[in-house]
């Protein structure tokens, strides 16, 4: 076999379910070990992170904040991805990572916001105001809610697969909305201060706490995708199994 054909080969490998199950069930226990080691480290640098000149103690929350932000866009963009391998490449595991991603992402989502009402109200005055940044991540949330009982709503798995991956396509608009809304619009939302051009705006003393708390948390989403895959997985397959016991049992009490 070719250099070429061997990359492939594994890819095919991983796209089954029982090898993907397998594969899973060895990286699963050391991408958790890493998450908690970065998020142990990521908090206790947080916490001893001086306080800002402005915000004072309540900057803290900006650690956890800023992480349940990204990975809420993060999860739908794996979410965007995986509908394009339902619909243009049938891939086998591409349904499942969008199922088994989308109630992650609802939950980043929550808490990113309930964690930003908490940062705002001291900053701001209030809890919540309907500006372009708060609104368009609140809609993200009723995507991620109206995604989840899509994905239950129909029997058919392939119905369900196919018009879950287009929602999901279409919702995929509004990432780019949350990213800029800041800059488009005027908001009372800082703008982007860590992702620009011309560098970070953050002292180091409090970006260093923050990036090592973004990694802790999106190795927490990727441990609780590949175990939520996982389940996914062998719920179909019970599912599966007993469909086709139910149809037995009827094929034998239609005997004669």
């Amino acid at each position: 076999m070719s250099d070429t054909a061997a990359p492939a080969g594994r890819w095919i490998d991983i796209a089954n379910p029982t090898r993907f199950i397998a594969l899973a069930d060895r990286i699963v226990p050391w991408l958790g070990g890493l998450a908690a080691i970065a998020l142990g480290a990521g908090l206790w640098m947080a916490f001893a992170a001086p306080e800002d000149y402005q915000q004072g103690i309540t900057v803290r929350i900006m650690y956890i904040h800023v992480p349940f932000a990204w990975l809420a866009m993060m999860c739908y963009s794996v979410m965007a991805i995986s509908a394009l391998g339902t619909l243009v490449w049938r891939h086998p595991l591409a349904d499942v990572a969008l199922k088994a991603a989308a109630p992650i992402g609802a939950a980043f989502t929550l808490l990113a916001l309930a964690t930003g009402s908490i940062w705002g109200k001291p900053m701001w005055g209030t809890w919540w105001v309907w500006d372009a940044r708060l609104t368009s991540v609140f809609v993200l949330f009723l995507m991620y809610l109206g995604i989840i009982a899509l994905t239950r709503a129909l029997d058919d798995p392939s119905r369900s697969a196919r018009a879950a991956a287009i929602v999901t396509l279409v919702g995929f608009i509004n990432i780019p909305i949350i990213k800029f809304s800041v800059d488009w619009w005027n908001t009372l939302h800082q703008p982007a201060s860590v992702i620009r051009l011309d560098g970070p705006t953050i002292h180091p003393s409090l970006l260093w706490p923050l990036l090592v708390c973004a990694l802790g948390f999106t190795l927490l989403f990727f441990t609780l995708h590949l175990m939520a895959m996982r389940t996914e997985i062998w719920s179909r397959r019970v599912s599966a199994m007993r469909r086709m016991a139910a149809r037995g049992a009827d094929a034998a009490g239609q005997r004669p």
